[in-house]
């Protein structure tokens, strides 16, 4: 192939520097200016020398921002971001725009007031011009206006009530998104305004954005101050919010038990039972299940979030008695375990004048407490002592004795008249399903900020653990007897091998279907007998079998780069269609979304915010930023990530961090990602890793290499059914006495 040189004096087009982006930058009543914009410049050169293009004096009075809908400014910290093609606009400084609006919102006239608040709310998304706003005191002014506006304006809201509700509304909307930022403390805040706040849920509950917004800064208020919980319990009552749950307002709902789930989180562990006893009172479990779950629309996310927050925090109510062990002293607990045996075996009480009878007695209890299943015969308090499940097993027996007594005598009588080793011990299998259904509820544990597997059967009854636990404990004695197990069955380590395993497996599998109700969730298990759950693990282990022959391990050696070769390509399409993120914020309702996609030819990612979380597909005109591929340092994962090292509670949610990825490009670029689940958490750090010539480490990759093998494997081996492979090859037979037998073509 002739090499073809170009002249000497010919010019190469050669691309831009990294340093220089080429933009439009707009101004009012003038053309736009296309402009090279040098990174390295300071940016109020680059701001002088646009004013000076058009003439403008007092180039420090200006600022550039972003002419999208964000109108956010653009400072040294994120000027990075800037790309090319994009459309700037000249503007007056966030310090002079926010003295202006500062003045603005102060006017008198009302129309001149309510212009002046609407810009305000839509600036205050900007945390340049949320700085600038704050230092001049505005958190104060606004909380003035808030506490003296209603009195000051008494007559005008009957003339002007959509001016005032409008007025009010983008009042509450700016001081959220100020707060929102994080640069004021919750702490400062008066009690009058406090009052002011929790008068609006009730004063303004058909003007939806007012109520929505009192019900956002008192969740916040809440959540991020110990004093303001105190302030705002007292304020707010539960009677106040349950009618905005019998509303149609899916968001409105939302906020309401939102506000619900922050007075039931920060309450003290002393009040929080309490608590619990007003909500029951209330009926807002049977309101949740009537108004929300069984209503004829869809569940959000966020809906779905704030109900798994309840479902938790409901349960973990049952996280003292849990840890609590029995007082083997203690009378009122050792009546509990006499109630049992008297329900199981009506047996009277004996005199107990005289030292045989009490003999007698004792020789009675113990055969008894024998037959109820506990390890300790003569004092069965003692199977209680140890935490978890402690006292709530205990609760949990005494419940199934008394709700569902017909079912407690049979299966106590019919595992104590057993004379085999098969018996259901029912004290013991009690205490040790307390025990599973506690791990697989996860009591004790702060809800997640990003989980929504709330289980709607548990909105169904007020009881509705312990009639959990009475499903599932008539289930394991089914699972027993299925089985043919005995007490050894408790010792098995081995995993699942013991009956409690197998009985987890079918409480795991049946709450995956998500039942509606108790009576479903007991019919879903009916389905899932042992033989069943025998022939699930069959054809799983079919799918995943593991041939150990050597010749066998050869091959999966020899295909295993093709196999690997083919989950990447699967990953790279996959970032190719792209995801839609969510960025976490403490407000987590107003989740704001973004967008990231590989580009087809793999070299870069195009990435941009959304309004809301996309239905289809998000055409590539709509993500302006990008990063190439070949810019990209690293990519790290959970604790090592830039935005998870913040402070906050949410940084420390154990689920976030196991979400959590970052980007990392020149020198201190990053890019900050939160999975919305697992699945693509490991689909993008493969994808990622793969990018990078890095090897897939992640769960997904793992299972995926493991059933694409034994696919291939089988697929590889079908001619071979019923053949045995041999462990070693066929010995090399020796050589033949003379070679006469060979035929020379030639």
């Amino acid at each position: 192939c002739p090499v073809v040189l170009a002249p000497k004096n010919s010019s190469v087009a050669m691309p831009p520097p990294a340093d220089i982006v080429k933009v439009a930058i707009e101004w009012p009543g003038a053309y736009p200016k296309l402009m090279e914009i040098d990174q390295k410049k300071p940016l109020s050169s680059i701001i002088k020398e646009v004013c000076d293009g058009w003439s403008l004096a007092n180039h420090d009075q200006f600022a550039l921002q972003h002419a999208d809908s964000s109108n956010f400014y653009i400072t040294e910290k994120n000027r990075n971001e800037i790309k090319n093609g994009a459309i700037l606009r000249l503007t007056t400084s966030p310090a002079q725009n926010a003295q202006q609006l500062h003045e603005r919102i102060q006017s008198s006239s009302m129309d001149a007031k309510l212009e002046a608040l609407k810009d305000l709310a839509n600036y205050s998304r900007d945390v340049t011009f949320a700085q600038e706003f704050i230092n001049l005191d505005g958190i104060s002014l606004l909380t003035q206006m808030v506490e003296s506006g209603t009195e000051r304006y008494q007559k005008l809201q009957k003339i002007m009530k959509p001016c005032f509700g409008d007025m009010l509304s983008f009042t509450l909307t700016a001081f959220v998104e100020l707060m929102d930022h994080g640069i004021v403390s919750w702490d400062t805040f008066s009690v009058a305004f406090i009052k002011k706040i929790a008068s609006y849920v009730n004063k303004f509950a058909s003007d939806i954005s007012i109520l929505q917004r009192s019900l956002a800064i008192l969740e916040s208020m809440v959540l991020n101050s110990h004093d303001l919980y105190q302030k705002v319990a007292q304020e707010i009552t539960i009677g106040q919010l349950i009618p905005h749950l019998q509303g149609t307002d899916q968001e409105i709902q939302t906020y309401t038990i939102a506000v619900i789930n922050a007075l039931f989180l920060k309450a003290p562990d002393d009040k929080r039972q309490e608590m619990a006893n007003i909500l029951a009172q209330k009926q807002l479990r049977s309101i949740i299940l009537t108004h929300v779950i069984r209503a004829q629309r869809a569940i959000n996310n966020e809906m779905a979030h704030q109900l798994y927050v309840l479902q938790v925090l409901t349960f973990n109510l049952l996280e003292d008695r849990m840890m609590t062990k029995m007082d083997p002293q203690d009378q009122a607990q050792r009546d509990i375990i006499f109630e049992l045996r008297r329900i199981a075996f009506d047996a009277e009480s004996e005199p107990n004048n005289s030292s045989g009878s009490m003999e007698k007695r004792k020789s009675m209890y113990t055969r008894d407490y024998k037959k109820l299943g506990f390890i300790n015969h003569v004092n069965p308090a003692m199977d209680f002592t140890q935490t978890p499940p402690g006292m709530l097993a205990l609760d949990n027996m005494l419940y199934f004795a008394k709700h569902h007594q017909d079912a407690y005598i049979r299966i106590v009588l019919e595992n104590s008249s057993r004379e085999d080793k098969h018996e259901c011990p029912f004290g013991r299998s009690s205490i040790e399903l307390t025990k599973m259904l506690c791990e697989i509820l996860k009591v004790g544990e702060l809800p997640s900020e990003t989980c929504n597997d709330f289980h709607p059967m548990f909105f169904t009854h007020d009881r509705s653990f312990e009639e959990f636990f009475c499903i599932c404990i008539q289930l394991l004695n089914k699972t027993w007897k299925e089985m043919r197990a005995t007490s050894e069955d408790f010792n098995k380590a081995r995993k699942r091998a013991g009956v409690m395993q197998v009985v987890k497996e079918q409480i795991m599998r049946a709450l995956t279907t998500k039942p509606s109700s108790l009576d479903q969730f007991k019919s879903k298990l009916q389905n899932l007998s042992y033989t069943e759950i025998l022939k699930i693990r069959q054809s799983e282990r079919m799918n995943q079998e593991d041939f150990q022959s050597r010749p066998i391990l050869e091959l999966k050696e020899k295909i295993q780069p093709e196999i690997l070769e083919l989950i990447k390509q699967q990953r790279l399409n996959r970032l190719v269609e792209g995801t839609c993120f969510r960025k976490l914020n403490s407000r987590r309702r107003q989740d704001k979304f973004w967008y990231c996609r590989l580009s087809p030819n793999h070299k870069v990612l195009h990435y941009g915010d959304l309004e809301e979380s996309p239905q289809g597909e998000v055409p590539h005109d709509s993500l302006q930023d990008k990063l190439p591929v070949a810019d990209i340092k690293a990519v790290v994962t959970g604790k090592d990530c830039p935005h998870m090292k913040e402070k906050g509670a949410l940084k420390q949610n154990k689920e976030v961090l196991e979400l959590a990825f970052s980007i990392l490009y020149d020198s201190s670029g990053q890019l900050n990602f939160i999975a919305p689940d697992k699945h693509e958490y490991c689909v993008w750090t493969d994808g990622l890793n793969a990018l990078l010539g890095k090897d897939m480490l992640s769960d997904l990759t793992r299972n995926d290499l493991d059933t694409l093998l034994s696919m291939e494997i089988k697929l590889r081996l079908l001619d071979l059914e019923n053949i045995q492979i041999p462990d070693a090859p066929p010995p090399i037979p020796k050589e033949p006495s003379n070679y006469d037998f060979v035929y020379d073509c030639n």
